[in-house]
């Protein structure tokens, strides 16, 4: 009977589950932080991060729809959320002429001030990182990356905007060497984006 990685028996003897629990304290550590910012300002983790989503992306991406499949919730849970934040005067909604029903959600300036000030939520987490030496740094991105696009194509992480699923990138034979076809440059692993601007999904 497979055992759990939680099992310490087993995690103790085996590095992949080590490291999964090592993930599973840090996912810990954020929830911790998130929840310690949220308190000043009366709000739920999740109406704290759809507000750092809603300053650091475009307007394409201010829909319910797309929030749904972001945070990976049922458009009814996000819906019930931007009618809390608006009732909190912190986003305001316009609506699309060509149909009524669906609208982009902008953030008022109070929810700007609220958004840039909770999103420093993960400077703890941060610190650490910068210690790294830059090789370290690359190799810890790279296996992230790797984790990220696994867990993507098992439908786990729904949505990426990383340049390793985007139709502009591509690698030599080997995997090696980064190249984005739109900016037509060779990128360096820190130049790799875990959320570009100008991504296209690949089919």
């Amino acid at each position: 009977m497979k055992k759990s990685d939680f099992n310490l028996q087993v995690q103790n003897d085996n590095i992949e589950s080590k490291i999964v629990a090592s993930l599973e304290r840090i996912a810990q550590a954020f929830r911790v932080l998130l929840w310690q910012e949220t308190k000043e300002f009366s709000l739920s983790p999740i109406q704290v991060q759809i507000l750092i989503f809603l300053l650091n992306h475009s307007k394409d991406k201010c829909k319910v729809s797309y929030l749904a499949a972001e945070f990976n919730l049922t458009k009814a849970t996000i819906s019930d959320t931007i009618k809390t934040l608006e009732q909190k005067k912190l986003i305001e909604k316009e609506y699309e002429v060509e149909d009524s029903r669906s609208y982009i959600i902008h953030l008022t300036q109070k929810g700007k001030e609220i958004a840039q000030k909770t999103s420093f939520f993960t400077n703890e987490i941060k610190s650490p990182i910068s210690k790294l030496s830059s090789e370290n740094k690359e190799h810890l991105y790279c296996s992230l990356l790797d984790i990220i696009k696994y867990l993507n194509t098992q439908k786990i992480v729904t949505i990426q905007r990383s340049c390793i699923n985007c139709t502009h990138y591509q690698t030599n034979k080997n995997g090696l060497k980064h190249f984005c076809k739109l900016l037509n440059s060779n990128l360096s692993t820190s130049q790799v984006r875990i959320d570009c601007p100008l991504h296209q999904e690949k089919l």
